[in-house]
């Protein structure tokens, strides 16, 4: 079992000082490889929780193993080492760096971490042509369309080789038809690389084409389906 998550709960205080206890007693497994879409109305803790398995917000209370590595008791350094080696993130807007070209953008994680440049520059256009997008590789977002920018956030999430890779709507910003042809690169390199997939998502058709689908309700995630 990749990850494990045992009794997780996570709160907030809003501004009037009242506590909103979003995540209440969450549990959760995934194997090496799955891919998992969550599903779920808004504000019932989706990202929330999506957050916290990526380390980027800290626990209340319960147990997050990743790797076998248990990550409720990691300092802010030890997770941000962890993250930054083990998971890849997508998000609905892609949040590239307009000053750079698409290669730059895909380089920079692993110039981050003071890799050689000229390694870094070769596994950043392996990824950008797996994604379809080598002739584009020196073009920046301003010239790249939303489908092109987010295929560019993919490959960025990937340069790691990362364990595993959360996405918060990955095509919630572009057209069916574009997003469709985004889900099927996730997909491809999913089955290539044996990448654990966890995605949040509104679209049902998107939900279906992964292995396990999870609701969120009440803080607590439901399985639903799987294949």
């Amino acid at each position: 079992m990749q990850i494990k998550v045992s009794n997780l709960h996570k709160s907030y205080y809003d501004g009037e000082g009242h506590k909103l206890h979003i995540l209440r007693g969450l549990n959760f497994e995934a194997d090496t490889g799955s891919t998992v879409a969550i599903v779920g109305a808004s504000g019932t803790g989706k990202s929330t929780f999506l957050h916290t398995l990526g380390t980027l917000e800290s626990i209340d209370e319960g147990q997050l193993f990743l790797d076998k590595k248990d990550l409720s008791g990691f300092t802010r350094n030890q997770a941000a080492q962890f993250r930054n080696h083990s998971i890849g993130f997508i998000f609905q807007f892609h949040q590239l760096l307009n000053d750079f070209t698409a290669l730059e953008n895909v380089m920079i994680p692993q110039l981050i971490q003071g890799e050689n440049a000229g390694v870094v520059r070769k596994n950043a256009l392996n990824l950008l042509e797996k994604v379809g997008l080598a002739e584009r590789a020196t073009h920046k977002p301003s010239q790249l369309s939303g489908g092109e920018q987010q295929r560019v956030a993919i490959a960025r999430a990937l340069v790691n080789s990362p364990r595993i890779v959360l996405a918060d709507e990955p095509t919630g910003n572009l057209d069916e038809e574009t997003g469709i042809q985004v889900m099927d690169i996730l997909l491809r390199l999913n089955r290539e690389q044996d990448t654990t997939f966890i995605m949040i998502t509104h679209n049902p058709s998107l939900a279906s084409a992964m292995q396990y689908q999870h609701r969120m309700e009440n803080g607590q995630l439901h399985l639903i389906a799987n294949k």
